[in-house]
């Protein structure tokens, strides 16, 4: 058996589990371990492709800066952060949405199915590849040239999620009690402020 399909199968598997976790997962947590694994795994596939550069991109961009920025705001809003106040009728139709999504997404794998088992097994021959192509000076020329726009606009997207995520945590944390508003040393207090019992609390900051 060809090492190379037993390495490919095996990063197609990882990167499967990893991305139905992230999307079932009901732990933040766990969904951000998923989409690592996923990154990894498709970090593999670049590796076969012979696309060092991208593996090595894939690895700091995203497992490195996407999934840590993920977990920062997963613990600015809590490992246990779930939708509360749900009323049971909303309930009942995210539960058929679902359901409804599932459907969907079978029926469309068994399109892509058959239209793969129609197709034949003969191989269809790509284009012959430039002697450039997948290295450095390629694709730093696409991406600031043709995906220039494309990237500042993920970028904007992520800065868009976080201040978002900000604004909800401080809606969750910082609602006001009376006339009273929780600060970050109680937000994130934690396990400190045991130790800290002893010590006399600075006026400011704390109510």
């Amino acid at each position: 058996m060809n090492i190379g399909n037993v390495f490919f199968a095996l990063c197609a598997l990882v990167a499967l589990f990893g991305a139905v976790s992230t999307v079932a997962a009901k732990n933040p947590i766990r969904g951000a371990v998923g989409l690592l694994a996923c990154i990894i795994a498709i970090a593999g596939m670049f590796l076969q492709l012979s696309a060092e550069f991208l593996a090595a991109i894939q690895l700091i961009v995203y497992a490195g800066a996407v999934v840590v920025l993920f977990v920062f705001v997963i613990m600015l809003l809590g490992p246990d952060a779930r939708s509360s106040g749900v009323s049971e009728l909303k309930s009942l139709r995210a539960h058929w949405w679902r359901v409804l999504g599932g459907a969907l997404l079978a029926l469309l794998s068994l399109a892509v199915g058959g239209f793969a088992a129609m197709a034949g097994t003969e191989p269809v021959p790509f284009a012959k590849a430039a002697p450039n192509h997948g290295h450095l000076e390629a694709v730093g020329q696409l991406l600031f040239t043709k995906g220039l726009v494309p990237f500042e606009l993920a970028t904007a997207l992520l800065i868009v999620a976080v201040i978002g995520s900000i604004a909800v945590a401080r809606g969750k944390f910082g609602a006001v009690e009376g006339k009273k508003v929780q600060t970050p040393l109680k937000l994130f207090g934690g396990p400190v402020v045991p130790r800290d019992a002893g010590r006399p609390l600075p006026k400011e900051g704390l109510s």
